[in-house]
């Protein structure tokens, strides 16, 4: 099974296997991490979903589409690495993707 590597807030690293064709927002979600609110269930309409995504992962996403553009751009924490994890879906091409789950609004 595919997996993501993921840094929580603290710092802490987990590998969590993941369903293709699943968001990464519902995969962290389902994996317990807490401190990803996804308040809006994940139809990209608050950004509370917020993650970097390491530049050294194995595979490029896509850039971010204008709603999620506009969102990013009124949090205090982005970053050039910047995304809304409710906006990648996950296919196998993201095994071992590496992302770090960004700091709270």
């Amino acid at each position: 099974m595919p997996e993501i590597v993921v840094t929580n807030r603290n710092g802490d690293l987990s590998t969590v296997a993941f369903t293709p064709g699943l968001t990464l927002m519902q995969t962290l979600c389902e994996a317990g991490f807490t401190e990803l609110l996804a308040l809006c269930g994940g139809v990209c309409s608050c950004a509370t979903c917020h993650v970097y995504v390491d530049p050294d992962s194995p595979v490029a996403l896509p850039p971010p589409g204008e709603d999620e553009d506009l969102l990013l751009d009124g949090s205090d924490h982005r970053s050039e690495r910047s995304r809304l994890s409710c906006q990648i879906r996950l296919t196998p091409d993201h095994d071992r993707l590496r992302v770090t789950i960004a700091p709270e609004e």
